[in-house]
């Protein structure tokens, strides 16, 4: 079939090339054909291999082989060409829980050649219009339970012209995709052609728009998954982040495509419910958060978890009290990695048998990194200082100012404050703006909230600075604590004189606020900027 011609704004909106960082291939790993489009290698490859009837995609009542998920592809990426009218190079906005027509979506997008951009599914009109409006979105596929905002933000919007639903019922889709064929011939696309705008799970400020090629999408694949989480073709994945997130996307949908294994894709997933879900499905690995660790950690008792083998950390810090509690009760050695959308997944951490708690890790293979101090020098060994970080992978702003401060002599800088030790392991200290000057001394917050994590009274806390007329700055900690104990004044005593029996007495919180829970975002990710806004409202302590 002759196809259309294509979509030149991703081209014309990336940033300029002297603000690139340098994007390094030179690794094996990474060596990939100059013509290359991401699906032919996570899905078609398995069918032409014969692992069709293998489990792909798995939810609490139905599973779905390699070919149900390669027939619902092709027929929906026939939809989006014959239907709506979808020319490679468009962007199509996807709307959805984790599910797996989400996972379909994303990929019939990418295999027609379009770019897609995944939304979180509570965003609302106000929340996706600025999106809409970024990226000049004319398509979109969502799930009829999300019909409401989408429509609200289409009316407001000309641009977003062609909608498309599924999920059963009338005005859907459903139906109209089994009237499409089930063979698809890819878009012959270039390895550096932009296939997905992944936009910042950030909390403050205009929304940024990550561009990232086909080549971005199986390099996080033969780097962290391939060399450092090493899954196989048995291994059947879960976890909690949003596919639309990029922890998710890769956790849930490319590494386990990759490796010709499975997924239990789950709506819901908190703690306890995921622990559930790990025992009734025989899950082997899983994608959280720090927190969703602890908490299952507490409840890990009254489940069967022997095939539970693996569990990868990210989205915030994993302190080493987590690490050791998760270790002690659940038997797993927790992988930790720092990611970023910028750089669309993890590019430091470390294989189980090299795990060093409480440290980060060291390089996925093929990334570069340096700790650098106020003058941009290369920070002496064990000194706090900038991480900048360069690889197969880095960031490429949709049309944004920021570009250039992200991108830094060819460099992403993170915002992340790290050491790095005579082995070369890396320890986190804090985001950049979380260090807290109190008299002088400069304070991680981090590594006062590990401190009191290692207290079983608590269950989760987050350090910030706040004012204070004599020392500028002080510690306060908010703290949730555990069940069945009050936050009193007692407790909040012994919590200090904890800290100041495990790290350096100036560091301890000088004020505690005990709180039923902490702010997070859609992702798991702290908002410690609401915690810092309500306590320069309040005036320090």
């Amino acid at each position: 079939m002759t196809r259309p011609l294509r979509d030149t704004f991703a081209d014309e909106h990336l940033p300029p090339p002297s603000q690139w960082p340098v994007l390094d291939l030179s690794h094996p790993a990474y060596h990939f054909p100059d013509r290359l489009n991401c699906v032919t290698e996570l899905l078609d490859r398995w069918i032409e291999r014969g692992h069709g009837g293998h489990r792909c995609l798995l939810t609490p009542d139905a599973t779905w082989s390699y070919n149900d998920l390669h027939e619902t592809v092709n027929r929906l990426a026939n939809y989006l060409v014959s239907g709506m009218g979808m020319v490679p190079g468009n962007r199509v906005l996807l709307r959805a829980p984790n599910n797996p027509m989400m996972v379909a979506a994303y990929l019939a997008v990418m295999k027609a050649g379009g770019i897609a951009v995944g939304t979180m599914p509570m965003l609302r009109a106000g929340e996706l219009a600025p999106i809409v409006e970024k990226a000049r979105i004319t398509h979109a596929l969502c799930d009829i339970r999300l019909a409401d905002e989408l429509r609200a933000t289409a009316e407001t919007h000309p641009v977003l012209e062609h909608c498309a639903f599924f999920g059963g019922g009338p005005g859907t889709l459903d139906n109209a995709l089994e009237d499409q064929p089930t063979t698809f011939e890819a878009w012959d696309s270039a390895a550096d052609e932009t296939c997905l705008i992944a936009f910042t799970s950030g909390t403050t400020g205009a929304p940024k728009g990550t561009m990232h090629f086909h080549r971005d999408m199986l390099a996080i694949c033969e780097g962290f998954s391939r060399q450092i989480l090493r899954p196989d073709p048995d291994d059947l994945f879960t976890g909690s982040p949003p596919i639309a997130f990029t922890f998710g996307l890769g956790g849930l949908v490319l590494f386990p495509l990759h490796a010709g294994a499975a997924t239990l894709l789950l709506e819901r997933a908190p703690p306890a419910e995921l622990l559930g879900h790990i025992e009734r499905h025989r899950v082997s690995v899983v994608f959280t958060a720090p927190t969703a660790y602890r908490a299952m950690a507490a409840e890990a008792g009254r489940f069967d978890l022997a095939s539970w083998h693996k569990g990868v950390s990210a989205g915030e810090h994993l302190p080493a009290a987590t690490w050791h509690d998760v270790h002690e009760k659940l038997g797993l050695r927790l992988i930790d990695g720092i990611g970023a959308t910028e750089m669309l997944h993890i590019f430091i951490s470390a294989r189980e048998e090299d795990i060093r708690p409480g440290s980060t890790g060291r390089p996925v293979p093929g990334y570069e990194v340096r700790i650098l101090d106020d003058d941009g020098n290369e920070a002496p060994e064990n000194t706090p200082g900038r991480l900048a970080v360069r690889g197969p992978t880095g960031c490429r702003y949709l049309d944004d100012e920021r570009q250039a401060r992200y991108v830094q002599d060819g460099w992403n800088i993170t915002g992340d404050t790290f050491r790095r030790d005579a082995d070369g392991y890396l320890w986190y200290v804090a985001r950049s703006d979380d260090m807290i000057v109190s008299a002088g001394y400069n304070i991680s917050g981090p590594e006062v909230e590990n401190a009191l994590l290692s207290h079983e009274a608590v269950a989760e806390c987050a350090v910030i600075g706040v004012p204070d007329v004599d020392r500028g700055r002080i510690v306060k900690a908010y703290v949730v604590p555990a069940a069945g104990v009050s936050g009193d004044d007692e407790l909040a005593a012994a919590l200090q004189a904890h800290v100041k029996a495990t790290i350096a007495p100036y560091k301890y919180p000088r004020a505690i606020g005990f709180v039923d829970a902490l702010p997070r975002t859609a992702t798991g990710k702290l908002q410690r900027f609401r915690l810092r806004e309500a306590g320069e409202e309040a005036g320090g302590a």
